[in-house]
């Protein structure tokens, strides 16, 4: 297997000119604002860029025999029931260790003695800024659920490896879910080997 070298890219560089900018949509989770811009090769075009007013953040909870637990509820944009990791945001002001404390609590009534940042991620960088982080958590006490209002989330503890194989055969679809799961997974598979 041969390796090839990183191409010289200088990663500053932005090809893109913004001529003007709008905000055409807010509420308080996200904005929508259209550009108008000149792309790379010059060309006079517009941007819509949907701008999010929190991180998001995904927690892994992984208990001493392998277990983890999964979230499931209906998502509105998709039309369809999803399984995910437990989830939400935190506001761009907030620590995000804290946020993820606490939607950890709110959605599964678990609290963790031990944290790992596993990801940071961006969702779906072509249209939006958001940017995700997703935490490993052990060391799991469980406690009562606090839900919110626009919530009605069924709760599931599996092991970790059923949650993985849901990643990897398209049962579970959420992103940050997915590359949560793995990350987790390889984390875990690491520590087992180094000690």
């Amino acid at each position: 297997m041969s390796l090839t070298a990183v191409p010289n890219v200088d990663e500053t560089f932005n090809p893109w000119q913004t001529l003007s900018t709008e905000v055409k949509y807010h509420n308080p989770w996200i904005s929508v604002r259209e550009d108008q811009v000149l792309n790379p090769r010059g060309g006079r075009g517009i941007y819509g860029v949907v701008s999010m007013k929190n991180k998001a953040l995904g927690i892994v909870p992984v208990d001493a025999e392998g277990n983890t637990w999964l979230v499931g509820q209906y998502r509105y944009p998709l039309k369809e029931y999803s399984w995910e990791i437990p989830m939400g945001g935190g506001l761009i002001e907030h620590d995000i260790l804290e946020s993820a404390q606490r939607e950890l609590k709110e959605e599964t009534g678990l609290t963790a003695t031990r944290w790992t940042r596993i990801a940071r991620l961006h969702t779906s960088n072509s249209v939006t800024d958001e940017e995700g982080f997703v935490f490993l958590a052990e060391g799991l006490s469980q406690g009562d659920v606090e839900p919110e209002e626009t919530e009605d989330l069924r709760i599931w503890k599996l092991p970790l490896a059923e949650a993985v194989r849901m990643a990897m055969d398209d049962r579970i679809t959420d992103g940050i879910s997915v590359a949560g799961l793995l990350k987790a997974e390889k984390v875990l598979a690491a520590r087992a080997v180094n000690g």
